[in-house]
């Protein structure tokens, strides 16, 4: 989809006037669409592409990507039936990564993911009922992918 108008925000292909086949560049669209309606990936970020992708899966691009996602670190990779599709992330996207349920932010060209919190320990004082309530409550922030829990 070279040459094409695209959007400001995540470069979807948009239709030029008079433009034949409109449907291929339609359909590009919304297969982009598809990955960034609610974002979810399996994995990453990760350098080296998975070897049996599932259309619609999708993955962060890791550091000095290799094969198939040389040149796409940070991307969004979305395996489709067409192959490959890449989308570059912006400032302040989150994506859900599936294998943890963390919530993964894109912040100052990276992806970050939230701070591990230790459970409350050590002091001269020890009041176990917030203990238990501290606790309870890092367990249910890390359930949200909130953060980590230590």
């Amino acid at each position: 989809m070279t040459d094409m108008p695209t959007t400001s925000r995540f470069a979807l292909p948009l239709l030029a006037v008079a433009q034949a086949q409109k449907e291929v560049t339609h359909n590009e669209a919304l297969t982009r669409l598809d990955a960034l309606i609610h974002p979810a990936i399996e994995a990453g970020p990760l350098a080296v592409p998975p070897s049996d992708p599932v259309n619609g899966q999708c993955w962060i691009v890791g550091a000095a990507p290799t094969g198939a996602w040389a040149d796409q670190e940070n991307a969004l990779a979305l395996w489709t039936a067409g192959g490959w599709r890449f989308v570059p992330p912006r400032e302040g996207m989150s994506v859900t990564r599936l294998t943890d349920r963390v919530q993964l932010h894109f912040e100052a060209g990276a992806w970050i993911a939230p701070g591990v919190i230790e459970p409350p320990a050590g002091g001269s004082t020890i009041d176990s009922e917030a203990r238990s309530a501290i606790s309870t409550l890092i367990l249910h922030l890390a359930a949200q992918g909130l953060l980590i829990s230590g």
